[in-house]
């Protein structure tokens, strides 16, 4: 998996983000488990690091909030 940071564009139903990545492309993300374990909230203009799963690059995980 590799990480990326971006920025969250717009929150989507059943707790999945839109996020524009630094190098321009558009991915569709949810939050990784110990985040949401920890109450972490992810609003619209926040930069997040995240990993793009290695056979859909269309798709991430958030695992960290910056």
């Amino acid at each position: 998996m590799s990480a990326v940071v971006g920025v969250v564009t717009e929150t989507l139903p059943s707790a999945l983000y839109k996020v524009r990545l630094d190098e321009g492309s558009l991915v569709t993300a949810h939050i990784a488990d110990r985040m949401d374990r920890n109450f972490v909230r992810i609003l619209v203009g926040d930069r997040v690091r995240l990993e793009l799963s290695p056979s859909d690059v269309g798709r991430g995980r958030i695992v960290e909030k910056l």
